[in-house]
């Protein structure tokens, strides 16, 4: 039987544990992936013993490295239309006002941001970091720095979105910025993110539920304003398809973590 892409375990105290389970391809998420966190976050709207989530990806190496490069995406022929599998994971997307809290071990760059996006707060372990590489493969960061935007300060989100490869935001860093709220050791952010959703799916879950949503509100205007320009903003800037492929493949792998 070949293992599904992503694992969903759910404990006795209300809190559900959703893995990335690629560990292979660093939890990139390619077609299935995507329909799959789709399908868990749409089925715990019906699920009144998950009461809070966490979410993290498989092994030590990546959270997620956002959309698989191996990955196949259809695209409609007219200009003014285009397909990002993307964004549709997030539990926000799918109506999902349950406190989801992310435990970020190792990389998470690129797509991985459509999550970290729509998550209520971040744990990461202290070996965590953070980058983008659009830019150095010649594509806009248009989604993923939308999202990052909106977790931290101008300045930095724009360091993140514009370095590329060439540098991460380590985690002491990004618990500086306030993008990660807690710093756990290596290997220890699961079970820091567990231990915050426990005490989330203790309390009443109308009074969360409702909070996350109240949360999200005063956000999600400017969110849906910013997010309106992407898809044009990747039609003008992105390079085609075969130079990106050139620069992915000719790029440099080093990289300064600050």
């Amino acid at each position: 039987m070949t293992p599904r892409p992503v694992r969903v375990e759910t404990a006795a105290d209300g809190v559900a544990l959703v893995t990335l389970d690629r560990p292979e391809r660093h939890n990139a998420v390619d077609l299935e992936t995507a329909g799959r966190l789709t399908a868990v976050w749409r089925r715990f709207r019906f699920d009144d013993d998950v009461r809070a989530i966490v979410l993290t990806g498989a092994g030590s190496a990546a959270f997620c490295t956002g959309i698989d490069r191996s990955a196949d995406v259809p695209q409609p022929s007219s200009p003014y239309s285009a397909d990002d599998p993307l964004l549709r994971i997030g539990p926000k997307a799918n109506d999902l006002w349950k406190p989801v809290v992310a435990a970020v071990e190792g990389m998470a760059c690129g797509g991985a941001f459509y999550l970290l996006g729509e998550c209520e707060f971040l744990v990461a372990s202290e070996e965590a970091t953070f980058f983008d590489p659009h830019t150095a493969y010649g594509m806009v960061s248009a989604y993923e720095s939308v999202f990052m935007a909106q977790r931290m300060p101008y300045g930095e989100a724009a360091r993140l979105a514009l370095m590329g490869t060439a540098e991460r935001l380590g985690a002491r860093r990004a618990h500086e910025t306030g993008l990660v709220s807690e710093l756990a050791p290596p290997g220890g952010a699961v079970a820091a993110a567990l231990r915050a959703a426990a005490v989330l799916a203790a309390q009443p879950t109308e009074a969360v539920q409702g909070t996350v949503r109240a949360l999200w509100a005063s956000k999600e205007a400017v969110r849906a304003q910013a997010l309106a320009h992407a898809p044009q903003l990747i039609a003008l800037g992105n390079l085609p398809p075969e130079r990106q492929a050139g620069l992915f493949a000719s790029r440099a792998r080093d990289f300064r973590v600050r």
